[in-house]
């Protein structure tokens, strides 16, 4: 009987411990309330900032060692010691196909966008609609600054994007004198253009409730190369007489850019540290630089040389944890459609054209590797010139005919046609594997 009440006496005072132990309702209720208090979006909806800069190749980019006069961008410098800097990556020569293929994950072959000013068709499913479709509305969206994928007023609303605000057509007449079209109404700004850009950038976010997407498209530093105010940049005073810019554009390519960084900079430090911690920011150029300004290469926009088709891209902020890398791994614009779907959270790893690259944000290893990447430039009679590489070389088939292959890795300057003379076994078997899969592709 005792050894029974000893027994009873042990397991009273185990469940007092338990009972003493364990939290009361009113403790539960306040640590939800404490959980509730973190905004859970912040790990799986960020802010997405898409950057475009209009004729900004290598040359004129920070971070990149071709060209020998850089413009002071220390915004831009920030984004490559906080993040990824990549090194292959390829757009289409010219404006409108670079936009409809980011836009679309489609190469222009496929989207119909193979020269500038043509017009996208609204039957394509953009990149704004397809974010919106799947994730519930989740995001809101905007485009910002320059279309120049139809002349119509109404089409940017017409693709499915939300809010429009900017120029529709590809170069501007003045800088300061030109017309703004938001969601189909078009009005004279006499704004200069990177400025008035920044700020409806800056008014759109401040009244999101929501997480956002926002492709921010300046027109800078598309020619011409009109002079910015002078404290947006670091050139000095220049004359800005058509003459003087004729004569020497550089400069005022160089302070164009430098102006846009400022702003661009502007745009940064309007958002609170909250939000910017919650933002992921990709920055590209649409295409290489103007040949009139163009440093290092023989050739540029307008081409596919490496100076017409190789862009700079930077990507930091949320999400982010290679900080001051550099990578080498061989992305198509088209590439930016998945890409960016995955971080607004679709789980989509390829579509179209388009192969998520979202993994190169942690990690050096790509889960969706391309082994080959691919653009094309149409020319006005209807014909296309197309090129294609791999990891070391890249191949070249122009519309008359005429064929090229370049050792990339050993003359990134594409100096010395390898086809200008007896090819090698190995240069054999590379440009029949590459005009293979060239073949493929454009089939």
């Amino acid at each position: 009987m005792i050894f029974l009440d000893n027994r009873f006496v042990l397991i009273l005072t185990f469940c007092f411990l338990i009972i003493s132990c364990s939290p009361s309702s009113s403790d539960t209720i306040i640590q939800e309330e404490e959980q509730d208090e973190t905004p859970i979006g912040n790990e799986t909806t960020p802010n997405i900032l898409f950057v475009i800069a209009d004729d900004m190749g290598l040359d004129a980019s920070p971070g990149y060692d071709i060209g020998t006069r850089k413009p002071q961008t220390p915004n831009l410098q920030n984004l490559i010691n906080t993040g990824v800097r990549f090194n292959n990556v390829w757009s289409s020569p010219t404006c409108s196909p670079t936009r409809a293929s980011i836009l679309t994950g489609k190469y222009a072959i496929r989207n119909g966008v193979i020269k500038v000013s043509d017009v996208l068709s609204t039957s394509e499913t953009s990149l704004h609609k397809y974010i919106e479709s799947n994730t519930n509305s989740e995001y809101s969206s905007a485009v910002i600054g320059k279309w120049h994928l139809s002349n119509n007023e109404n089409h940017p609303n017409n693709m499915g994007i939300d809010y429009y605000a900017g120029s529709l057509g590809g170069g501007l007449q003045s800088y300061s004198n030109w017309n703004l079209n938001i969601n189909g109404q078009t009005e004279a700004s006499t704004d200069y253009v990177t400025t008035k850009t920044t700020d409806l950038a800056i008014d759109w976010i401040n009244i999101q409730t929501k997480p956002w997407f926002l492709w921010l498209a300046y027109n800078a530093p598309h020619p011409p190369f009109h002079l910015p105010p002078n404290n947006l940049h670091s050139q000095g005073v220049l004359p800005s007489d058509k003459a003087s810019i004729d004569a020497n554009p550089l400069p005022y390519y160089l302070a164009m850019i430098e102006a846009m960084d400022s702003e661009f900079g502007r745009l940064l430090n309007s958002l609170s540290q909250e939000e910017k911690d919650n933002t992921i920011i990709i920055f590209i150029g649409d295409n290489g630089t103007p040949n009139q300004v163009l440093q290092g290469y023989t050739r540029g926009k307008g081409t596919i040389y490496e100076g017409g088709i190789n862009v700079p891209m930077i990507i930091s902020g949320k999400g982010i944890t290679r900080f001051n890398e550099t990578e080498d791994a061989l992305i198509n614009v088209t590439d930016l459609f998945a890409t960016i779907a995955n971080i607004a959270g679709v789980s989509v790893s390829k579509l179209n054209d388009s192969k998520s690259f979202k993994s190169l944000f942690t990690t050096s290893i790509n889960d969706n590797n391309r082994d080959y990447t691919f653009v094309e430039d149409g020319n006005d009679d209807g014909s296309v010139d197309f090129t294609i590489r791999n990891t070391t070389h890249k191949y070249m088939l122009f519309e008359n005919g005429n064929e090229a292959l370049f050792d990339l890795i050993n003359d990134p300057l594409e100096s010395k046609n390898l086809m200008n003379g007896s090819l090698s076994s190995t240069n054999s078997a590379i440009k029949n594997e590459l005009a293979t899969k060239l073949k493929e592709i454009k089939n």
